[in-house]
């Protein structure tokens, strides 16, 4: 048995009680698939919530379907044939899916929201984006705008990688303009808002959100009430979960998570192995999958 594989056994999954993933977006230029892959091999979760915009339908394109990509659905077919649940909440970017809501295969279910009871507390958990008005009357302009960003990540991500080399800090262009554009900083708050008031309104504990690519735990009082306002973040910029166990959550953060990237040596060397072999053990898993 070689070195690599010796470590491979070695490797310990941590276990959680529910895991929330949002706007991890594969298929466009900005998407850390790497990360996200090596962080779903360090857990054993009972339940998986991937909380919209996983796949990026609006710029999804033939041309560029990288193997990491592959890998990260790889990892979630393996979750799903090891008997972990997966609900697979649709966004914006992924909205053809609605079209299957209620379509369920082995432990996968599509679904527009989830009422999650949580020991003796109810979460409300959606992706977000029927709280935007840009999505509601100019969609096409939210798709420009999609574009657009994808193509500051990438510029964002080449200047990153000089600093580096300079041993410099390296620096976010979107969080700067969202910190420093007053509509920007006053949209993220509205959006807050209205997610809190709505699940005070309906009773709930918790309202937990994607879309703003925000991550957040805080508690919102209004005069009706009190709720606790949660955003997975994203897999763009943040690198970023949400994680239930134990009767208490956090927020997941990739880059202060030493043991998964560990995983980067083992990954690089053995894992990302060409779509075609990915896509027959995803379908030899799938099979596994529906026999039970």
């Amino acid at each position: 048995m070689t070195e690599l594989k010796k470590k491979k056994l070695k490797v310990k999954k941590r276990k959680v009680d529910l895991v929330v993933i949002s706007d991890v977006h594969l298929g466009t230029y900005g998407c850390h698939a790497k990360e996200l892959a090596r962080y779903l091999k360090t857990i054993k979760p009972k339940h998986l919530i991937l909380n919209g915009d996983i796949i990026d339908i609006w710029q999804f394109s033939k041309r560029y379907w990288p193997k990491s990509h592959m890998q990260v659905v790889k990892q979630l077919s393996h979750m799903m044939s090891k008997g972990v649940k997966v609900h697979y909440v649709t966004g914006n970017h992924d909205e053809m899916l609605r079209k299957f809501v209620g379509f369920k295969m082995g432990g996968l279910e599509i679904v527009n929201k989830i009422i999650l009871p949580l020991g003796d507390k109810k979460a409300w958990i959606f992706h977000g984006d029927v709280f935007d008005l840009t999505m509601q009357h100019a969609k096409w302009l939210t798709k420009l705008g999609a574009i657009g960003y994808d193509g500051l990540i990438i510029i964002n991500s080449s200047v990153n990688y000089i600093l580096e080399k300079l041993g410099r800090d390296k620096i976010s262009f979107s969080k700067k303009i969202k910190n420093s554009v007053k509509s920007a900083v006053k949209f993220i708050n509205s959006f807050e808002n209205t997610c809190a008031e709505i699940a005070i309104r309906d009773g709930y504990d918790y309202v937990v959100c994607g879309h703003i690519h925000q991550p957040e735990i805080r508690n919102i009082t209004t005069d009706k009430g009190e709720v606790v306002y949660l955003n997975s973040g994203d897999w763009i910029e943040n690198l970023t979960a949400l994680e239930y166990n134990d009767n208490e959550w956090r927020i997941y953060k990739y880059r202060e998570d030493e043991k998964a990237q560990k995983e980067t040596e083992l990954e690089d060397n053995s894992v990302f192995k060409d779509n075609s072999e990915l896509f027959d053990e995803l379908l030899a898993e799938f099979n596994i999958s529906k026999a039970k």
